[in-house]
């Protein structure tokens, strides 16, 4: 950054997804504005600070959309994402936890933090948030929002299936098409699903692992969903990424899911698991690196390329036995 007159100027660099077209255009700084630009459309606006004697940049990256935001990784991402310069919008069913974690973002980054309280699995409720995930400003989708439903496939009540299918498959694909569209009109735009690690479990039987038909089978739903969804999206500059953790460190086993875990404070299951900051950290790093499948702690990034090689191998064999 360097002085001209009354004014700054900065330059400013910004890498696109998987075969986008960059241009790099040079930024005045005026006041407090900065502004980038993305093929000739305004991708980023920076607020600018003590310019004169010792710059502070923190970059205002527009609003990010956290379901399952009152705990766990929901609530983690969205302190790491405000921190990071993003305003956000709150998702969850607990109003006073959202509020109390609105009021923490805004107090420590000066970010603006929006709550909308909501049921996923009731159609008023996600149409609500779906109309707000379509929102022009919206540049970064967190689907985090699950439940587990856990139990014998046989003994399964039906509301509670019912309410895992709304909250894990059809939620995470009704609000990640409001999204896509508008990111894909403004050039730019984040997607992150969260999956488990459990959909690659699905030989395993229960004990230790829970009875977690129903869990698995939308779990495995949702990489296949993002997977295909980031083929199809690979020559734009979005970044689409699935979230796979294994057992982590939060609550999410306290409860089957047909009622949120009760109190203001969160509370760790029993069985422990990875801090949650490590998985926010490994997702970050992931979508740095243009990683479709994070499965944060995995040391061996081939093996998740073994699937794709075990889809071709699979659809050429079958061919080559139907000729």
């Amino acid at each position: 950054m360097r002085a001209f007159g009354d004014r700054w100027w900065s330059r400013l660099r910004y890498r696109p997804a998987r075969g986008a077209n960059l241009v790099e255009r040079a930024a005045l700084v005026s006041g407090n504005a900065v502004v980038g630009w993305y093929n000739g459309v305004c991708t980023r606006t920076l607020q600018v600070s003590g310019l004169k004697g010792g710059t502070q940049v923190s970059t205002r990256r527009g609003t990010a959309l956290v379901t399952g935001a009152s705990s766990g990784i929901g609530a983690a991402y969205a302190e790491r994402l405000a921190a990071q310069g993003w305003d956000t919008v709150l998702v969850a069913r607990r109003a006073q936890r959202l509020d109390d974690l609105a009021r923490r973002l805004r107090e420590k980054t000066g970010t603006t933090a929006e709550t909308l309280v909501a049921d996923l699995s009731v159609p008023d409720d996600l149409a609500r948030v779906v109309s707000r995930a379509a929102g022009d400003d919206i540049g970064f989708l967190l689907n985090n929002a699950g439940i587990n439903g856990y139990g014998p496939f046989a003994e399964l009540e039906p509301d509670l299936l019912a309410k895992v299918l709304h909250i894990n498959v059809l939620a995470v694909t009704a609000l990640t098409r409001a999204a896509v569209p508008g990111m894909l009109a403004r050039g730019d735009g984040t997607v992150v699903n969260v999956a488990s690690q459990l959909a690659f479990a699905g030989s395993l039987p229960p004990h230790p692992l829970p009875e977690r038909a129903v869990y698995g089978g939308t779990k495995g739903y949702v990489v296949t969903f993002t997977r295909t969804l980031a083929a199809e999206l690979a020559a734009t500059p979005l970044r689409i990424q699935v979230l796979c953790p294994g057992l982590t460190a939060t609550e999410f086993h306290r409860s089957r899911g047909r009622e949120p875990v009760p109190g203001g404070d969160q509370a760790v299951h029993v069985e422990g698991g990875m801090p949650v900051g490590q998985v926010v950290d490994a997702s970050l790093t992931a979508l740095d690196g243009d990683r479709v499948v994070c499965v944060p702690g995995l040391d061996e990034p081939a093996l998740i390329d073994g699937l794709a090689e075990a889809e071709v191998a699979i659809r050429a064999a079958a061919r080559r036995g139907a000729s």
